[in-house]
């Protein structure tokens, strides 16, 4: 496989053209090694339009998906970064390099030494990665933005109320077989922009609260 001339296609044939336009974030993509975060077996599959997965029951989230968070979530060079459920790192390795901090929290502890050990190849040194639950991430809150990898069914107040003003938050909310990511930007101390940005499905985040069901 022509490694540059995929990564090419991936950025021509997948992400611009799902309407990722920011230059910047293009040209982020097409530098920084997304092969390095895929596991052996999937290397072949890189930049394939395809969710790949990485076992524990996480997957790594399409490329166009990836570029429209980035887009949506944009870092600025001073600001801090929570990503909950960092997985392999990729989506990790790309806000820390326009970020000024990123603190990343998983449960899982065999993600969390993968994706350590893949960032540290690429001598990315401003991500702090921890094994622990999301819950204790308002221990270093709060965030300029926060990027949650794990769906949940309802929108997490708690992760809303660790928002600075003005900072923004990438979830994915719903049930299989649909679900919708978002982008919550926090307008004041009292409020919060809801914009839909894709539909999407992916493994729900642990310990959060479902929806009621309603009976008949």
């Amino acid at each position: 496989m022509n490694i540059e001339k995929a990564r090419f296609n991936m950025i021509e044939q997948q992400i611009r053209p799902w309407k990722v336009l920011d230059q910047q974030v293009l040209d982020l993509m097409s530098t920084l090694p997304r092969e390095q975060f895929v596991p052996d077996a999937y290397k072949g599959l890189a930049f394939a339009d395809i969710s790949i997965p990485l076992g524990n029951d996480r997957f790594m989230l399409h490329p166009r998906e990836e570029g429209r968070l980035l887009q949506a979530v944009k870092p600025l060079p001073n600001e801090k970064v929570l990503v909950i459920n960092p997985n392999s790192g990729y989506v990790t390795a790309l806000l820390a390099s326009m970020a000024d901090e990123v603190i990343a929290i998983d449960t899982n502890a065999e993600l969390v030494a993968t994706a350590s050990e893949n960032l540290a190849a690429l001598s990315i040194r401003n991500v702090t990665i921890d094994c622990k639950d999301p819950s204790e991430s308002n221990q270093t809150a709060p965030y300029d933005i926060i990027v949650i990898l794990g769906s949940m069914q309802l929108i997490s107040e708690s992760f809303k109320q660790l928002l600075k003003v003005g900072g923004r938050m990438f979830c994915i909310i719903g049930k299989e077989p649909t679900m919708e990511a978002l982008l919550i930007t926090r307008t004041n101390d009292k409020e919060w922009q809801e914009e839909g940005l894709f539909e999407t499905c992916i493994p729900a985040l642990e310990n959060m609260p479902e929806a009621e069901q309603f009976h008949f």
